[in-house]
């Protein structure tokens, strides 16, 4: 399922276009008005980039193309509680991804997505409740486990068909 391992510049460059795609998709995706009066609902579609990197890279370099898009995404929109709600997220979903990695055929990647958005909601839930030190706010996990099931489905799809695709014209 691993692609066979770039090493050096190629490597290099490969994260760094791979941390791109995502950080403008973030970008774009946070210019976007929101869908719902809930805070914090949205596709997540730099995510597809992060679950094709998990697959087709790797452990490792999902993480560094991760922890780019989250730093730079925080930079970039000049908010750095961003980074401390994003980086939660996105670690106990990495986290989901490593372990789903080992169990899922590739027929069967996209239902990593679904699974990883809930993890990240929840991520993001338990840094919000330990910045305001109240459990309050786990009041939001019902409705964004919803969204994130929903979100997490299409982005899961989405990235499925991205392997797909690549790998049909390796060939």
């Amino acid at each position: 399922m691993t692609e066979r391992r770039a090493n050096g510049a190629g490597r290099i460059t490969r994260l760094a276009l791979l941390t791109a795609i995502a950080l403008t998709i973030f970008l774009v995706e946070a210019q976007l008005p929101a869908v719902t009066v809930i805070p914090g609902i949205k596709l997540g579609l730099a995510n597809i980039v992060t679950v094709y990197a998990m697959f087709a890279l790797g452990p490792g370099d999902a993480l560094l193309v991760l922890a780019g898009r989250v730093f730079l995404g925080a930079v970039f929109s000049g908010q750095m509680m961003t980074l401390l709600y994003s980086g939660a997220g996105g670690l106990l979903s990495w986290c989901a991804l490593c372990l789903l990695r080992r169990g899922l055929s590739r027929e069967r990647i996209w239902l990593a997505s679904p699974i990883a958005a809930l993890c990240h909601n929840l991520g993001q839930l338990l840094a919000a409740a330990a910045v305001m030190k109240t459990w309050a706010v786990m009041a939001y996990l019902p409705y964004l486990t919803i969204a994130g099931v929903i979100a997490g489905l299409f982005t899961g799809v989405a990235a499925q068909k991205l392997i797909g695709r690549l790998e049909k014209l390796k060939k």
